[in-house]
């Protein structure tokens, strides 16, 4: 059940805000015997209720006399509060978030190999999602016509999402294409492409007939390479992320003459 607690005030906050609104004008001494709030705490209690300007005062009666404000716009005022208090919060987070970036990117990286796997689209997403964010330097990404993870509504978008905060950290972006897979995406894709992430001199895209699988290669050391479903050649089954720099610069090495062989794509 709801309760004035739940919007910052104490227990006898909230039980001399109660109590004045039934009795209306009283004094401290009678709200006190009506609230069961101690006649010690009730003058430090009205205190606190009138700063968040709950209570109206009567100073020119003796003794002074107390009003509640009308419960919506008391309701009102502590809903804006604690608003203030949220944004507040939500303020002091990001910095700590930035500080501890900041340190914790400081950090030597561990050079040994390291790989590991997801199962299923939406998880094959979140771990691409996760790889792509931690971009330093360029992304390469390889998309043949059985990748789905373009053209899936909202795991397209978190792709492109994160391509774009990408490009606003500088990150060289190159994608390769197959045209098939340039003809199959929605247009809501290809508007995002054109919009947001075409206009930047780090975002390039090419197509070339000469793709056969869907992979991505973070920084020259990590590749993730999606699987395809076996039952379902358009469908995803997973997804492995492989840590090994030897690897991820064999990869490359092919990749590269089908980049310069590849034609741009003005979407």
């Amino acid at each position: 059940m709801a309760s004035l607690r739940d919007l910052g005030l104490s227990e006898y906050e909230a039980r001399a805000y109660r109590s004045l609104l039934n009795t209306g004008p009283t004094t401290a001494k009678e709200l006190s015997r009506v609230s069961d709030v101690p006649m010690g705490r009730i003058y430090d209690v009205l205190n606190s209720i009138e700063q968040y300007n709950l209570v109206r005062t009567q100073t020119a009666s003796r003794p002074k006399k107390y009003v509640a404000v009308e419960p919506s716009t008391a309701l009102d005022r502590l809903l804006d509060d604690k608003k203030r208090e949220l944004e507040e919060k939500a303020d002091q987070y990001e910095e700590i978030v930035d500080d501890l970036a900041t340190e914790l990117h400081a950090a030597e990286p561990v050079e040994d190999q390291f790989w590991t796997a997801a199962v299923g689209a939406e998880e094959t997403a979140d771990l691409l999602v996760e790889r792509l964010s931690a971009a330093d330097e360029r992304i390469v990404v390889v998309a043949s016509d059985q990748t789905s993870l373009f053209d899936q509504g909202d795991i397209g978008t978190l792709v492109a999402k994160q391509l774009e905060a990408a490009i606003d950290r500088g990150i060289d972006i190159k994608v390769l294409m197959t045209p098939g897979l340039v003809d199959s995406l929605p247009e809501t894709v290809g508007e995002r492409h054109r919009e947001t992430l075409s206009p930047s001199p780090d975002y390039e895209v090419r197509v070339s007939d000469d793709v056969t699988g869907t992979f991505n290669i973070i920084d020259d050391v990590e590749v993730c390479i999606q699987v395809p479903h076996p039952l379902a050649a358009n469908d995803t089954f997973g997804m492995i992320d492989l840590k090994d720099p030897e690897f991820a610069t064999n990869i490359h090495d092919e990749f590269v003459p089908r980049w310069e062989d590849a034609r741009t794509l003005s979407f």
